[in-house]
């Protein structure tokens, strides 16, 4: 694996370790943050994957322009289109006054984030 992709996966991991310990905070969670690092952890393995598929990608948060950009390679990824439009939608809903993400949405986001993040681990040779 490229050095640059293991860079990704680690900043990955580390959105994902957020957005999972808002979701289990007892005290004071903040469910906007929890989607905004669950987009952030989907993007990073985005973009892992498609570093080490050598592919060039613009500087983007958009997680279905990715996910176009990977389709060459994971053919079978077209299904996530949904949940990525979705995901992208509501991490930047949510950073911004007049919304705020519900505990059952954050948790739509994480579980659809933890999906996109079994899939990047799984075709990048990783445990899940």
């Amino acid at each position: 694996m490229k050095p640059l992709t293991r860079e990704w996966i680690q900043k990955a991991e580390g959105d994902f370790a957020t957005a999972s310990r808002e979701m289990r905070a007892r005290k004071s969670p903040n469910f906007d943050s929890a989607c905004f690092h669950a987009q952030q952890c989907a993007e990073k393995y985005f973009k892992a994957r498609l570093q080490e598929a050598g592919i060039v990608f613009p500087f983007t948060h958009d997680l279905g322009k990715l996910l176009v950009l990977l389709l060459p390679v994971e053919p079978l990824w077209a299904g996530l289109m949904t949940s990525a439009k979705l995901v992208s939608r509501h991490a930047v809903k949510a950073r911004y006054p007049g919304s705020s993400a519900t505990r059952e949405v954050a948790k739509d986001m994480v579980a659809q984030c933890r999906d996109i993040r079994e899939l990047a681990r799984q075709s990048l040779g990783l445990k899940t």
